[in-house]
């Protein structure tokens, strides 16, 4: 399949390392790809669901003790320890290495290799990194054949000297005891192991895309983000571009995919990306980016047509479901999906099930993969080489008091300060106490593949190299009022906001300052259309000093407990003090 000498040396090594009875590489075929689920389904990995129903979509179950992310065996291996900094697990790449190979020993005895060349971002794109991931599964392989670029066209790019990614992944004994997701930066490696979950064995997605792309984007000038990537279209045909970074549970697949409101005629939101975004200076010396997956990988518990219609439309075919449940006309279904519950079901672990049990039928993490080509909403722009250029970037968070609607920075640093800060508010779907206010910083708490230190240097950095910098907002769409109610109606009616972040963007409307940053004039959020009292959309848009002046406190702690190594940016202390004397002044 390739003279690649990089690529032929290391598959020898893997080769005696895993012993496997036979090899086989994924050309990207749709006819191999067929051969694969038709195995897959008669060893019980995959269960075809009703082809009329649903055409092209499959059912995977995975081991109950392997349902998510496992952040606590969740490792960054670098020479020192420094460099993969306090937010990280550590250990030293030759301890990790000789732990590892002593658990891949013959892991794949009587078992298939795939081999799965593949490639994150659009063929032929400058934005583009490829990788080779080694697995055991067919889940895999048909996995990253949805999220990824994957086959001959990726090896062909590749060339005969081209460097890559080495991505190792092993099921073993899904033994939850000696499961590892280790990446090694300075090697270009990511070694998975005892894991079958799409998260922790689609080592594409947060492993090379995040991590190892943030590393690379530190070391190469780019940045790799947890953003998603969306154009907004106004009547006129005018598309603006934004990214966004939001903690789970603050709605950023629903935001990459909104429906505008009736009340907007003519305006269209365009999905560039759900979750993940390369950016790099385009040639207008501004920030241009690209989505690097082909896929979603969505949580498919709540998505409905009132939450999502255009995410719930994108699973209808071609889609393979993790962990949902399996109804008795070989559909799916999940918490929070329209319609009646069924009366009767197989839930997520294969046991029966009716709505009496008390139980969920879907895992509350089960997800589908689908392939991004198919959403409704789909940006023309989604495989474009050069990217998009980016506008805005947003960030947010859910806080009942402390944020406002929306605000801007004052600067990049300001910006980026605002980024590090980021923060949510538990909910009761979370485990623990409710109320707890958890940062999150640039919604890359769980994925920057370095020190946090450097990372956010990384970014302050970037605002000198890029003469054409994008605006930076914050946003929460989760304000309550004294009785807890939300008083923001969110979902498609997020867009008033979008629009005014536009407008901000081409110098359209003013905005008063304020200790944050500047927000908006109540006058120039487009409410029409909606149940909103003037004074409740004026409290939206006010700044409480007492609960900033305790924010201020809680984020010097923040950054007390991450500030260990003297690698925090002198600017971000900088931001924080300036703060704390405009709301003192």
């Amino acid at each position: 399949m390739t003279n690649n000498a990089k690529v032929k040396a290391w598959l020898d090594d893997m080769v005696k390392l895993l012993a496997p009875e036979k090899i086989v590489w994924i050309d990207g075929s749709e006819a191999q790809l067929e051969e694969l689920r038709a195995i897959a389904v008669s060893t019980g990995e995959l269960i075809k669901l009703n082809q009329e129903k649903l055409p092209g979509c499959y059912l995977h179950r995975t081991a109950q003790n392997d349902v998510a992310r496992v952040e606590d065996r969740t490792f960054i291996c670098t020479t020192k320890k420094e460099d993969a900094g306090p937010m990280n697990n550590w250990m030293a790449p030759s301890e990790m290495y000789d732990k590892l190979y002593k658990l891949y020993d013959k892991s794949y005895a009587g078992k298939t290799m795939y081999v799965i060349p593949y490639m994150m971002g659009p063929l032929g794109s400058p934005f583009s990194k490829i990788g080779i991931e080694l697995t055991d599964s067919i889940y895999v392989v048909l996995n990253m054949a949805i999220m990824t670029r994957i086959g001959e066209k990726v090896l062909a790019e590749l060339g005969d000297d081209g460097d890559f990614v080495k991505c190792l992944h092993a099921c073993k004994d899904v033994n939850p005891d000696e499961r590892y997701i280790v990446h090694f930066p300075e090697d270009n490696t990511i070694m998975s192991v005892n894991s079958a979950y799409g998260g922790n064995v689609l080592l594409g997605k947060k492993c090379f895309a995040l991590r190892i792309g943030s590393y690379l984007g530190m070391k190469e000038g780019w940045m790799a983000e947890h953003m998603l990537i969306l154009g907004l279209e106004n009547p006129q045909g005018e598309v603006k571009y934004v990214c966004a970074a939001f903690p789970s549970a603050c709605g950023k697949t629903n935001l990459a995919m909104l429906i505008p409101p009736e009340a907007f005629p003519g305006y269209k939101v365009w999905t560039v990306g759900d979750d993940i975004s390369w950016m790099k200076i385009g040639p207008d010396g501004g920030l241009w980016a690209v989505n690097p997956e082909a896929g979603f990988f969505g949580v498919a518990p709540g998505t409905s047509t009132k939450t999502n219609k255009n995410a719930l439309m994108t699973t209808m075919s071609n889609t393979i479901f993790t962990n949902v449940a399996l109804c008795d006309d070989g559909t799916v279904w999940w918490e929070g999906m329209d319609g009646d519950v069924p009366s009767h079901c197989i839930d997520w672990t294969g046991k029966e099930w009716t709505p009496d049990m008390g139980t969920k039928a879907a895992h509350p993490n089960s997800r589908f993969t689908a392939p991004a080509a198919q959403c409704p909403c789909i940006s023309s722009e989604f495989e474009a080489a050069g990217g998009v250029p980016i506008s805005a970037i947003i960030f947010g968070g859910r806080r009942e008091k402390a944020a406002p609607l929306c605000y801007e920075a004052f600067d990049w640093n300001h910006g980026t300060f605002i980024g590090s800060t980021m923060a949510s508010e538990t909910t009761a779907a979370a485990a623990g106490a409710v109320g707890v206010v958890r940062r999150d910083p640039m919604a890359m708490r769980p994925f920057i593949g370095y020190n946090v230190g450097d990372y956010f240097q990384h970014w302050i950095d970037m605002g000198g190299k890029v003469s054409k910098l994008p605006k930076i907002f914050h946003v929460n769409w989760f304000r309550k009022d004294d009785e807890g109610h939300f008083m923001w109606p969110g979902f498609g009616d997020n867009l008033r906001v979008l629009n005014w972040i536009v407008d901000r963007c081409e110098g359209k409307v003013d905005a008063k300052e304020t200790e944050l940053g500047y927000l908006p004039y109540a006058k120039d959020i487009n409410v029409e259309g909606l149940d909103i009292a003037p004074e409740t959309l004026e409290e939206l848009l006010s700044v409480d000093k007492e609960v900033w002046l305790n924010e201020v406190k809680l984020i010097k702690e923040f950054y007390a407990q991450f500030d260990t190594d003297g690698r925090f940016p002198k600017e971000l202390y900088d931001q924080l003090a300036a703060l704390e004397a405009r709301l003192n002044k």
